[in-house]
């Protein structure tokens, strides 16, 4: 076997600033009003990029993320952080002031994405047992952190990495069919925004309270957001690093005990010390939100915990091979067929409780998406409902990694049948 040659660039600290400075001159071209920069970022996602900008160092040698300890310290530290301080935003009563209708409608996508991923393996592999193996690798892993993109976001989408042990390269494959798949019904929904009436008309909905929500959240825009300070900041990382203390504090009792006394359950990552820590600094960010631990966000604690998140995806990028993404097409097929069964669960359910499109279109968005693209989406109805789309997406962390564990869960069950 041919020994890799060291990368160009080797030290953690020279790498560290690359990957910030790429993620900085990303967003500040994506938030560019300069017609070329607009054009360029309505084609290809910011966060796109935020992973394979990095890869491509990779890929070319320049720098390797084999070698670098870069990720170990954002998985472990700042994924669990931005956890908390993602979770810890949910507003409940605000949920609840939107109407059954719009939380119906994002766990009925939410359930199409648990039951789909599974369906759409188990449909190709019937045909096509080779799609089970990537290279070797069982790929059920991989599409396990789909399923946290598409329930939660980039953060559920890691754990899930990390909790079902998917290699990079196979996780690179992930990325190009959840990004494409992804962004291509993106494309639909913000078409669908411009044909309301006649599609709300085709479902028997009645849309009158859309206009009156958004009359309400125009009444409400401005002055919510403080200044951050640094008490503020200082308390900010407080909760952050806080409970992703606790968090590992925890673990590291939790796995060994139920490596030692329950050894059965290895399979469903009981024995697993990042299983827990996920869920505990997950379940510790709703827990927190009901408190008035909550208020931090008024300072940018979300904002915060999106840093945390970005500077982890860069450290992804590192570790991704380009040359590995089109190992496997018919991935792209199970993708394919995987958010079809989300849109047609969407559908029915819209069509049973009459559920306006605005709803269906940013409960599917707020799952797919995220709290990146759902504003977007919620924007293209009207400038004044972005914040719907920021409030389901945000929701969508806090159930991310759970039903995207479930979903892992039924994906080695189906595995095992087709393989």
């Amino acid at each position: 076997m041919i020994e890799k040659p060291a990368a160009l660039i080797t030290n953690d600290a020279v790498v560290l600033g690359i990957l910030i400075t790429i993620l900085g001159l990303i967003f500040i071209t994506s938030s560019s009003e300069k017609p070329f920069f607009k054009k360029f970022y309505s084609i290809v996602p910011s966060v796109l990029l935020c992973y394979f900008i990095p890869a491509i160092f990779n890929t070319f040698n320049i720098i390797s993320g084999e070698t670098s300890n870069l990720y170990t310290i954002a998985s472990r530290y700042l994924l669990p952080a931005s956890l908390v301080l993602l979770t810890l935003s949910i507003n409940f009563v605000a949920l609840k002031k939107l109407g059954s209708k719009a939380v119906i409608m994002f766990l009925a996508g939410t359930a199409g994405i648990i039951i789909g991923g599974p369906i759409a393996l188990y449909i190709v592999g019937s045909f096509y047992p080779e799609v089970a193996l990537s290279n070797g690798e069982e790929v059920w892993k991989g599409l396990a952190t789909i399923a946290g993109s598409w329930i939660g976001g980039g953060a559920n989408q890691t754990a899930m990495l990390e909790v079902f042990g998917a290699s990079k390269s196979l996780f690179a494959q992930m990325i190009a069919v959840d990004v494409l798949v992804a962004n291509i019904w993106m494309g639909f929904l913000l078409y669908g925004a411009q044909k309301t009436d006649k599609i709300n008309k085709w479902l028997k909905a009645d849309n009158s309270p859309i206009i009156e929500l958004e009359k309400n959240l125009e009444e409400e825009q401005s002055g919510k957001r403080k200044q951050l300070e640094t008490n503020s900041l200082m308390v900010i990382l407080m909760v952050a690093f806080g409970f992703t203390g606790i968090g590992h504090f925890l673990a590291d009792i939790l796995a060994p005990f139920f490596k030692l006394n329950y050894p059965e359950l290895e399979k469903y990552s009981f024995s697993n010390p990042f299983f827990w820590l996920v869920i505990i600094t997950t379940t510790a960010g709703v827990l927190l939100s009901f408190t008035k631990a909550r208020k931090i966000e008024s300072y940018g604690a979300s904002k915060v915990g999106t840093v945390f998140l970005y500077i982890l995806v860069a450290t992804i990028g590192t570790h991704m091979d380009l040359a590995a993404i089109f190992n496997n097409p018919l991935l792209f097929v199970v993708g394919g067929i995987w958010i079809t069964i989300h849109i047609l669960v969407m559908i029915v359910v819209a069509r049973i409780i009459k559920a306006p499109f605005f709803y269906v279109a940013v409960g599917s968005q707020a799952n797919i998406g995220g709290a990146a693209s759902a504003p977007i989406v919620a924007a293209a109805f009207s400038p004044f409902l972005a914040p719907v789309g920021v409030l389901l997406a945000v929701l969508g962390y806090a159930l991310g990694t759970y039903g995207a564990y479930i979903c892992g869960l039924i994906l080695y069950e189906v595995f095992k049948i087709i393989s």
